[in-house]
């Protein structure tokens, strides 16, 4: 295993390589097209595709063909294989040493956990989750969102949507990530992505390295066609979502660690709407 190891993190020296691992992790475990991985890094696609040849063969990626498209997704089983082996080399079976400091520390029945929902615009679809994740467990969980491309102000449909299933619209306003990287926010706990290109971003390193998942959905902004039509996209978008938080809201956050809570959130990111319903 020490060899393995070796090997893979030479591969994540490289720090082309290591961004390419970096929006793969953050996506897992969904599989990324190579075309949006070479716009999202902003890297030549015949580049990319050497970067990623050199993570398949370190065991880190996998390939996988979808039609004429081929999809990259983290070999997750390698890459706890190789963290495995630094926490139990480095840290020397200690895992104590090696959590990020706070998450384990601060885990009382009565704490409320700090959520930021991002999107690219945060004119839709994050601050429909924002809104519902408030309306679920306010109580529990203090909900935010923010954009990394930020609109200039709420979309008018997504604000109607809210309205008309009785949420307050009065505090929501388009804001950027920014405002939630300075030392007088407070700390994220969990941090979702719920558009593609949010997910693609580079966002800041988290103060407390945050639970992160991705939570994909398709964007109601950009539905054309008649005003039902656009109206019932918007509508898609926060019933996916809903479900999405629900199923979020139901975790025992309590008391589960910080691997189990990470494969729950993992998990809520793999199930369809179908079979939320």
């Amino acid at each position: 295993m020490e060899i393995i190891a070796t090997e893979q993190l030479a591969t994540l020296g490289h720090p082309q390589r290591l961004s390419v691992f970096r929006m793969l992790m953050r996506r897992f475990p969904d599989a990324v097209p190579a075309g949006e991985l070479a716009l999202g890094l902003g890297i030549k696609p015949n580049t990319l595709s050497n970067y990623l040849n050199a993570l398949r063969q370190a065991g880190l990626v996998r390939q996988n063909r979808s039609g004429t498209s081929l999809l990259y997704s983290i070999e997750m089983q390698n890459v706890q294989q190789m963290l495995d082996y630094l926490l139990n080399d480095c840290c020397r079976g200690r895992p104590e040493i090696c959590i990020p400091p706070g998450w384990e520390s601060d885990r009382s029945a009565d704490r409320k956990y700090n959520v930021l929902f991002l999107c690219v615009g945060n004119s839709a679809r994050s601050i429909f989750a924002e809104s519902i994740l408030h309306a679920l467990a306010g109580e529990r969980f203090n909900a935010y969102s923010a954009g990394t491309q930020p609109s200039s102000g709420l979309n008018p449909i997504a604000v109607q949507v809210l309205k008309d299933k009785g949420h307050d619209v009065s505090a929501l306003r388009s804001k950027h990530m920014s405002e939630f990287a300075t030392s007088d926010v407070p700390e994220m706990d969990f941090v979702f992505t719920v558009c593609n290109q949010a997910a693609n971003e580079e966002c800041p390193a988290w103060d407390g390295q945050p639970i992160s998942g991705h939570w994909g959905v398709v964007d109601p902004v950009m539905a054309i066609g008649t005003k039902a039509e656009k109206s019932l996209a918007f509508q898609n978008a926060y019933g996916s979502l809903r479900r999405r938080i629900e199923a979020f809201t139901s975790l025992p956050v309590e008391s589960l660690d910080r691997i189990a809570l990470q494969s729950a959130v993992d998990d809520i990111a793999r199930t369809s709407d179908e079979d939320m319903t």
